[in-house]
């Protein structure tokens, strides 16, 4: 998908085409999404939104409505499951189709792409771009070549002429760190590399990486379209405005990180065995812990009590804490996983409060029912009296 979160926005906010538009949180978060008007200002996804708002004083900056975005999701891969079963979801906005055995029913690989692109644009009202190559690797290059809003075929006979006239950063696992190893020895574009010895490469990257990127240089690329049912992880995160010590505020946002994930464990049907969170310090150190659950879950409340567990063997420095996050992974599929309350624990009323809230948010998207500890106390009205 073309600029997926900003073009569900521009959907939503038609008036606003034709304008910068980024997809962001408050100051010290990063660039969610941006449209191409926006990205000819310099801005990119993972951009600190200071440096982003620099750039481009006059662009519109949306909140991110994560709910709505996967909610559209869901929708594109309805679409692209019409066309095989073979599908391999990689992202929110991102898949992998072998169309192979869908060639006598519905035609071509460009027929089909053009199809495809067809049914998002009048179905959802969005752009999407199309890559079709012989492999996995070339497929995803090729998509990218083709935005914003096109297809590239990229033909077998085609694909290490077309990989060979790309810069080096093109392969898969080529970082800053890997590019910069690669120019120390004059590699700097696919064709350098795949024409460069292995025993050269080896001694710079290692055997794995050095074999694996001389492969996809020359269009190698094993690996096949895998249906993915579930997901891996779910998870949260937040920074703050400025850093914090205040225990009650990170507990506080982890309770709602919690519940965030809760809604969406159960919405895909899904439970979570093991808890992690994260916890970014002013000076960007990052700890992560993670713990395994006593019995698989998909209650906002167990995944808090796990998170604050952990967060009370995190050291926080006087300096403060930038950003926190909470993860729930280790996921089952909820139908037929046998979950047993803890001795002397009943959560089928908590069970039924979650379910509460979640059709409330369905319902009530802008104005949903939170807990209770999640709402902070207004400043008292001057004359009032403490505690009133």
């Amino acid at each position: 998908m073309d600029a997926f979160f900003a073009s569900v926005e521009l959907s939503d906010h038609p008036g606003l085409r034709g304008r910068p538009l980024i997809v962001g949180g408050e100051e010290r978060s990063v660039v969610l999404a941006a449209t191409y008007e926006a990205r000819q200002f310099g801005i990119r996804s993972g951009m600190p939104m200071a440096i982003a708002r620099a750039r481009c004083p006059s662009a519109v900056i949306l909140p991110p409505r994560q709910d709505v975005y996967r909610r559209v999701s869901r929708r594109v891969m309805a679409i692209l499951a019409d066309v095989t079963p073979v599908m391999q979801q990689i992202s929110v906005d991102e898949a992998f189709l072998d169309v192979s055995g869908a060639r006598r029913r519905l035609g071509t690989p460009l027929e089909i792409g053009a199809m495809i692109r067809e049914r998002i644009r009048d179905e959802l009202g969005l752009a999407a771009s199309v890559g079709v190559a012989p492999t996995m690797f070339v497929a995803k290059i090729a998509s990218t070549r083709a935005k914003p809003d096109g297809m590239l075929l990229v033909p077998a006979d085609s694909a290490v002429e077309f990989l060979h006239r790309l810069d080096v950063e093109a392969l898969w696992g080529v970082g800053e760190s890997t590019r910069a190893k690669l120019a120390e020895t004059g590699i700097r574009t696919v064709a350098d590399l795949a024409h460069t010895p292995l025993a050269t490469l080896r001694a710079r990257l290692g055997v794995a990486s050095a074999q694996r990127l001389h492969d996809l240089s020359w269009g190698r690329d094993p690996r096949v379209v895998t249906p993915v049912q579930t997901e891996r992880s779910v998870s949260a995160e937040h920074t703050f405005a400025v850093d914090t010590t205040d225990q009650a505020v990170l507990t506080r946002t982890m309770l709602g990180q919690a519940h965030t994930c809760g809604r969406r464990l159960r919405e895909a049907g899904l439970l979570a065995r093991g808890v992690a969170i994260k916890v970014r310090m002013s000076d960007f150190t990052t700890l992560t812990r993670s713990r395994r659950l006593d019995a698989p879950t998909d209650l906002a409340r167990e995944i808090y009590r796990a998170a604050v567990t952990l967060l009370a063997g995190v050291p926080i420095p006087a300096s403060g804490v930038r950003l926190v996050g909470v993860r729930a992974d280790d996921l089952v599929v909820s139908a037929g996983t046998p979950v047993q309350s803890l001795l002397g624990q009943d959560d089928a009323p908590q069970r039924a409060l979650e379910a509460v809230l979640d059709d409330v948010g369905r319902r009530f998207p802008t104005s949903a029912a939170v807990a209770a500890s999640l709402l902070e106390a207004p400043e008292p009205a001057p004359g009032d009296e403490p505690g009133r």
